[in-house]
């Protein structure tokens, strides 16, 4: 079923950018209310509330009540703008939702039962193809998240569509496939060394280190039966006399 969060709002009377900065002035965010077949409305939320909606997880898909004064009216928390120095909430969009009328909303995709997996126990790596799925359902029945079970995933195994739980009377947008949620990928493995060949890899080093000290340097050696000549001094070799 629908999981509903009541939001507190006030009235806007002006719009455009100059109403919208003084009410960012007064420590509001500036906000719209449209769809249903109705004018949009103006709104005023606290940045504290918006904050703690995006922060959680499941906003895209969750109604909200949005009340201002009157009755509430039933919503979906569309948009978000965020300064892009201060990252602090500029403005909000709402889509007013209809009796009746199927809405398109991103559900998010729970993952439970991890250490079940006989491919998660091996070392495999859950590979997420879709955090959540995008449907047509009607606004009274939006579910909260879907379910996915990995308890029976091996490596090279995956989720479905068609494996998810709490899809029951829901459309995907993706409609002409059973398209993949999430995959167990193989392990990934760095190869260690072996004490075998690490041996193998020194034993060439050790040889020359071993034959080296008998090995007289090819600098050092004079020709056999003659002496090492004499550096020359002048034309004769010596000093002028």
């Amino acid at each position: 079923m629908a999981n509903h969060t009541t939001i507190e709002a006030e009235a806007r009377e002006h719009a455009g950018k100059g109403a919208a900065r003084a009410t960012r002035r007064q420590g509001k965010v500036p906000a719209v209310i449209y769809g249903a077949h109705q004018p949009p409305g103006l709104l005023a939320l606290d940045p504290r509330v918006v904050l703690r909606e995006v922060h959680s997880t499941g906003w895209r898909s969750r109604i909200y009540e949005v009340k201002v004064g009157g009755a509430p009216v039933l919503a979906l928390l569309r948009a978000v703008q965020f300064h892009p120095v201060t990252d602090k909430p500029e403005h909000v969009d709402f889509q007013r939702l209809a009796p009746g009328e199927k809405v398109r909303v991103a559900v998010t995709v729970q993952f439970r039962n991890e250490g079940l997996s006989p491919g998660m126990k091996r070392g495999g790596v859950l590979n997420v193809v879709r955090h959540a799925v995008e449907c047509y359902v009607d606004p009274e029945t939006v579910p909260a998240h879907f379910d996915a079970d990995l308890a029976p995933l091996d490596i090279n195994g995956n989720i479905r569509w068609s494996d998810l739980q709490g899809t029951e009377g829901i459309r995907p947008v993706i409609i002409d496939r059973d398209f993949v949620i999430a995959t167990v990928a193989p392990p990934t493995k760095i190869v260690e060394p072996t004490a075998e060949t690490a041996t193998a890899a020194a034993a060439p080093v050790a040889a020359a280190a071993v034959a080296a000290p008998g090995a007289a340097p090819a600098t050092a050696a004079a020709p056999t039966g003659r002496p090492a000549p004499a550096a020359r001094g002048g034309r004769d070799g010596g000093k002028k006399k």
